[in-house]
């Protein structure tokens, strides 16, 4: 494969700063990758044809990610819980948060890291006696910002 192709989504990879089990960032979704600017309406006086629409700031969504419900001893997991139950006394601990879409290969494509991370939200899935399912966790992070790595380009097969 050339390195001009589109990449598959399923396959990436995730990581916490502060965070050493590597099976605590196995998630099987990972959303809200998105920034947007927001914008302000001024009118003009004595002008009613249109409004001038001004840039105000960047507005970043939150990330949800999403995953089969893992054993209490998960350090994700215990950041989550004591930050949502901390309440606003407790100082928030944030981190890092780096998502890398991976190749073929599994090398980095395309890498975000989701700068001054804190869970904002921890929910389960429900739970029904007449389903035959995963029960899935889902985590949901506020940031800063977020920034793409550039990333080195590995050869493929096909480019050698």
């Amino acid at each position: 494969m050339s390195n001009v192709y589109p990449p598959v989504a399923f396959y990436f990879k995730l990581s916490f700063s502060g965070v050493s089990n590597s099976a605590d960032a196995a998630f099987k979704e990972a959303t809200g990758i998105s920034m947007e600017m927001d914008t302000e309406e001024i009118t003009e006086g004595g002008n009613n044809s249109y409004k001038h629409r001004v840039p105000t700031s960047v507005k970043f969504s939150n990330l949800v990610l999403k995953r089969g419900l893992v054993p209490q001893d998960s350090e994700v997991v215990q950041w989550c819980m004591e930050t949502l139950s901390g309440g606003l006394s407790d100082l928030i601990e944030t981190k890092t948060i780096i998502l890398s879409l991976l190749n073929e290969n599994g090398q980095p494509l395309k890498t975000w890291n989701f700068v001054n991370a804190w869970p904002v939200k921890w929910s389960a899935s429900d739970l029904n006696s007449m389903n035959n399912e995963i029960v899935i966790e889902t985590l949901e992070f506020a940031y800063s910002y977020f920034k793409t790595v550039k990333v080195p380009v590995f050869p493929t097969p096909e480019t050698n």
